[in-house]
């Protein structure tokens, strides 16, 4: 059975982008200012420096995707350190570090961490009433599955 997580009024949201979407994320996140502006900001490295160059707002940097950043996230993601995914990938653009990646994004999915993947979705969710309120989410209970995981694998034994 899932417990609840309350994400706070003031979320914690991470802003990624591949090479060929970030001027896109820098210009949605120019748009969306005085609202992200509310929050806590966290990017990867040239995607973080690029947004705040063109907001003015605060981005709290991790490294660069290819150099480790999309992992970081992930592991804040996992910590409950990062509330809220904005990720604008780029589908046609093979990636060297796409296990990152899609690491990433399994996690987002697992922790029940609300994504966008792109400027529509990013577009959705930062206008929904839900970004200006607390929210209860439902996160799997990961150690009791891992729990009954390690009996499953003890039975197996006998």
């Amino acid at each position: 059975m899932p417990s609840e997580e309350k994400l706070p009024e003031k979320k914690r949201i991470a802003l990624v982008a591949h090479d060929g979407c970030k001027e896109d994320l820098a210009e949605w996140a120019a748009y969306n200012r005085a609202e992200l502006a509310k929050h806590t900001l966290f990017g990867t490295g040239g995607t973080g420096a690029l947004i705040a160059k063109e907001t003015g707002l605060r981005v709290r940097r991790f490294l660069s995707g290819p150099l480790g950043g999309d992992q970081q996230i992930g592991a804040a993601i996992a910590t409950n350190v990062i509330d809220i995914l904005i990720f604008f990938w780029d589908p046609l653009q093979p990636q060297p570090h796409d296990p990152d990646v899609k690491a990433l994004l399994r996690l987002a999915v697992l922790h029940n961490i609300p994504t966008a993947s792109n400027r529509a979705t990013a577009d959705f969710l930062i206008s929904s009433d839900l970004m200006r309120s607390e929210y209860a989410r439902k996160v799997p209970d990961i150690l009791r599955r891992l729990q009954e995981e390690r009996e499953e694998w003890e039975d197996d034994d006998d």
